[in-house]
């Protein structure tokens, strides 16, 4: 085994280890079982998974917290059982894990205020939608009629208001930070706000490793799992590719069937199909 090798497997077994943890394993348990230095597995950890190992835990937690909610629980009940031990703690963190409290959530938005608008591109018509926390949706579409519904039923209860383009600073840098990615203009890509996506850890783990697959590339369903140390999970990325909201910025489109076949995309195969073949053009020229 490599080196590479040996620190994947190390932080497999911190991974694991948070996993299956009621409360959050302390720094230096994590890394005795890992066999790592405490700044190291920091490090490694924030390089393999996007977060630290106390992000990761409470995003697992978020993540049963968020299905209980889904499934109609009281927020009292999901709270306990997602392992919290009290409200007061869930509501620390509800802002930026689920981008409104967990009983706004719950009821489809209820309260929170989502600014959108639309463009067109050359794969159809284009919809971003963000909270002040962030980005919350990227869509594309046949029309405005289409993408406003979708953003609806995504929403139910929230406060949605369209802006014109030019009247808000983070619908501009999304749109703009797409274009310049994909080649549909040579202007220089903006920083993109952060994400205000409710997910669970393991989603949050498969849309990172989509993050670096270069474009023009394509990786399959188990390559992907693989790539996030479970490789026996490809069912699952496939579900975690399905449920991605922000099309374009979490490239799901990059990633086909086993076979080497499209597969298929939220968003229209037709439109994976010519973006993949726009990509691949880019890069080749």
């Amino acid at each position: 085994m490599n080196h590479r090798q040996s620190t994947e497997a190390a932080l497999e077994r911190a991974r694991a280890l948070i996993e299956d943890a009621e409360q959050a394993p302390s720094l230096d348990t994590l890394a005795e079982a890992a066999g790592l230095s405490p700044t190291y597995l920091q490090r490694a950890f924030r390089r393999r998974y996007g977060m630290s190992p106390a992000e990761y835990h409470r995003a697992r937690r978020f993540g049963q917290f968020k299905a209980s909610l889904r499934d109609g629980a009281a927020v009292t009940d999901a709270v306990y059982d997602a392992g919290f031990g009290s409200g007061s703690r869930v509501y620390e963190h509800s802002n930026r894990l689920l981008g409104m409290t967990p009983a706004s959530y719950r009821a489809g938005g209820l309260g929170a205020s989502i600014r959108y608008t639309t463009t067109d591109t050359p794969l159809g018509r284009l919809l971003v939608a963000t909270t002040a926390r962030g980005i919350c949706s990227v869509t594309l579409g046949d029309g405005d009629a289409d993408l406003q519904r979708r953003l609806r039923e995504e929403f139910p209860q929230a406060e949605l208001e369209r802006v014109d383009a030019g009247r808000e600073e983070w619908l501009d840098a999304v749109i703009a930070r797409i274009a310049s990615e994909l080649g549909w203009t040579d202007a220089a890509a903006p920083e993109l706000p952060p994400l205000d996506i409710a997910a669970t850890a393991f989603q949050w783990r498969v849309w990172d490793a989509l993050t670096r697959i270069p474009a023009g590339s394509t990786r399959s369903y188990g390559e992907i799992a693989a790539d996030i140390g479970l490789p026996k999970a490809a069912r699952a990325v496939g579900q975690a590719c399905g449920n991605n909201r922000v099309a374009l910025i979490v490239p799901c489109h990059r990633v086909v069937r086993e076979d080497g076949s499209i597969g298929g995309w939220r968003w229209g195969v037709e439109r994976k199909r010519e973006l993949l073949a726009r990509e691949r053009r880019r890069v080749s020229a």
